[in-house]
Order: structure tokens, then sequence, then C-alpha cells
């Protein structure tokens, strides 16, 4: 199965991201949009809150400012965020949430809630997802699959087939237009917080939703927490209704942030890639690097997704060490410009270890390899990134 040809991030993406949500401001004498943090809003008569009320928590948009109801409804910076998000992914509509978890959370409740509990997820995928499925703490049910074992895995009962890619910590991709071939008339969900709109819009390719942990590249300094799903209008009301009863809400500050940092994204998501690119090359020449996963380097894109799917191979790079476990615990701690922690598609670079961290939860025979590091190249010098490393790898186990 072949993906839709699709080009390059193309100067119009990057007017959207400075645009779309904004597009009223000049008609209200406005340059930025006004930040709303009230928690309630005096509405004219009873009848008119009433009906409000019904309006907006069936997932619909208030038909007026003057009956917004509550912050837990409805908040108009929230919602400006929502239309731009919309506008990059190429979807009807979307919804924001207080962090990415709460996202995916939303959207399985959604699932169990219309009575197809059963998920089909491709391993690998972010390790607070994977636990979150594992546990089925939300009535949902799990099976796991690979990616070409997915139509094997559907059953009646199955309500969403899960995905990311660039896969979380591996970097493998997968065909998205291949895994909505194999579901059928089940849902595809995919996590795009790797590939950000940027460089991949998979409801071209057939998926129903698009997940985000918008904390990562939407943000982009590692100071604002959020999460996304981009769908059809029908899975967004839904999903609002789901958010109003739960409060899983996203802040109106943190929503302006993230909306400010839609603006840039494309600029620096372009920028980082092409640091990784460099960063990942001179990985593939270390003695102590034994693999790199980045789908720029040859062979590292066997099925050509980088060009069709996607239009870069990303900002992420994974590599393995031949000293394992000591030489990772060891190159970490030696690392000075490079910091030492979780999250990733901030302006700084930062590493991590997969297995002991983000994915320390996920079931053994599932969890990435001890040897496994991944780095999130940032906005510094790519030489003084370089030479950081390279400080790290002398004299490991």
């Amino acid at each position: 199965m072949t993906t839709t040809s699709v080009p390059a991030a193309s100067s119009a993406n990057d007017t959207t991201a400075v645009h779309a949500g904004r597009e009223d401001l000049t008609a209200l004498g406005l340059h930025v949009p006004l930040i709303d943090l009230a928690t309630t809003y005096p509405m004219p008569t009873i009848e008119a809150g009433g009906t409000a009320y019904d309006t907006i928590a069936a997932g619909e948009r208030p038909d007026h400012e003057s009956t917004l109801v509550y912050q837990r409804l409805w908040n108009p910076g929230v919602d400006r965020f929502e239309r731009a998000v919309a506008g990059l992914e190429g979807a009807e509509s979307a919804v924001a949430f207080a962090s990415g978890m709460a996202a995916l959370t939303a959207v399985l409740l959604a699932s169990v809630a219309a009575g197809r509990p059963h998920v089909v997820a491709v391993r690998p995928i972010y390790g607070g997802s994977d636990h979150l499925l594992a546990t089925g703490l939300l009535g949902t049910e799990v099976t796991w699959a690979t990616e070409d074992t997915v139509a094997a895995a559907v059953r009646p009962d199955t309500g969403l087939v899960l995905v990311e890619t660039p896969a979380n910590p591996s970097l493998d991709l997968v065909d998205i237009a291949a895994i909505v071939a194999q579901a059928g008339d089940v849902p595809v969900a995919v996590d795009n917080t790797f590939a950000t709109p940027v460089l991949q819009q998979p409801v071209v390719h057939g998926a129903t939703l698009v997940l985000h942990s918008a904390t990562k590249f939407m943000g982009g300094h590692g100071d604002v927490m959020g999460g996304v799903v981009a769908a059809d209008h029908e899975w967004t009301a839904r999903l609002r209704g789901i958010r109003a009863l739960t409060g899983a809400v996203l802040h109106p500050l943190a929503a302006y942030e993230l909306h400010r940092g839609l603006q840039t994204m494309p600029v620096r998501v372009r920028a980082q890639q092409a640091s990784a690119g460099v960063v990942a090359a001179w990985l593939a020449e270390r003695p102590e690097v034994s693999r790199v996963h980045y789908a720029g380097l040859p062979g590292g894109d066997p099925r050509g997704l980088v060009g069709t799917q996607m239009a870069g191979p990303g900002a992420l790079v994974a590599f393995r060490l031949t000293g394992g476990y000591a030489a990772a615990s060891a190159f970490v701690e030696r690392l000075d410009l490079v910091t030492h922690a979780v999250s990733l598609g901030g302006v700084d670079s930062l590493i991590q270890h997969p297995a002991s961290l983000t994915h320390r939860l996920v079931d053994a025979d599932a969890r990435p390899d001890a040897d496994l590091l991944r780095l999130s190249v940032g906005l510094e010098s790519v030489d003084d990134v370089i030479a950081d490393l390279g400080k790290a790898f002398a004299n490991l186990p």
C-alpha cells in the first residue's frame, strides 16, 4: 500500500501558522488575541443561559459572546487555538485539553461511551499512552499489533486504531494510508506530536483523528502544557462534551501561549530538522554507536515515506550505544549543553533514556532496549551540540 503523494511543507502552511485563529483581529482593532480569564459570564436571561448551556455542552459553538456561560464549557482564546490547529491539520475542527494525555483519555472515553471499547494499538507509542491502554483504567481493552497485523486484530467492538508516527521512541515510520485500509470502518487516530502538521497531515492520508501533545513543538519553549485533537465536527462535538464533563480544560493563558507558539513552529521545526540531520550523520560515524534511528539517513526510510507521507524526517534522533546501559548512563551524565530531561520539541536540546523514564511502565517485552537514547535537537548551533556529544563519548564504559 502506498501513501498519497504530498508536497514538501509549503509557504501556505507557514501563512496558516501565523494567521489562523486571528483572521478577525484587524476588524476588532486588535493586533494580538485578548486573554479572557473569566471563569463565569453574566447572561441576559434565564432562557438565553439555558439554551447556551445546552448548545455548548453538546459540543457546539455558542451563538453569541454574551452567552459563554462558564470557562469549563467555552473560552474564546481556547477556541482561537483550536481553529488554528484545525487549519494546520486540514481538519474540520479541533478540541484542546489540559495535556496530551487528557486528549487521549477523551478519545478513549468517547469510544467506550459508543459501545466499542476495544482498541488496536500499534507499538511502539508514547509510554504514557501505552500504560494507560495496558491498565484498562478507562474501560478499554487493547490488542497490541504490528503495522502488518492491524486488520487481523480488528473486532466488531473495535472503536479505535491508534498509531504514532514517527513512533516514540524508535522513530519508526508507520504508513498511515496502509493502516487506514486495514482498519476499514474503524476510526484511525494518529499521534502526530513528533512530526507536527509542518511535516505531516494524517487527515490527508485517511486518519479520522489527529492527536498532539501541544506541550512539545506547538508550545516550543518548555513552558506550557496542553493537548489537542483535530477531527471532523461529529468527533469534536463528542470530545467537547467529554471535556465539559471531565473538566480536562486547557487554561486560557496556556491557550494563548500555544497559539503564539504556532506562529514560529514551521521555522523552528525546519531549523531543528536541519540540525538533526547533521547530528544523525555524525552519530552514524561514531564507533561508540551501534545504530542510529533517523529516517533521513541512507536506509532509514525503506518505504520512502519521507517525501510522500512526511515532508521531512523530523527533529528527533534515537541511537544505541555499543556499551549498553552503562554507557548510556555515563553518557547523559557527561553532557553540559544538552539537557538530560524528558519531553521534546523545545528550543533547547534534550536527551533521555526511554526505558528508564518515558517508557518505564511499559510491559517488559515491549520496553525499549537499555542501550537506546532519544535526542530532541534544539536551536543551538549544531557545532556546539556535536561538541557536547563528542565530549560525552570520551572513555565510555
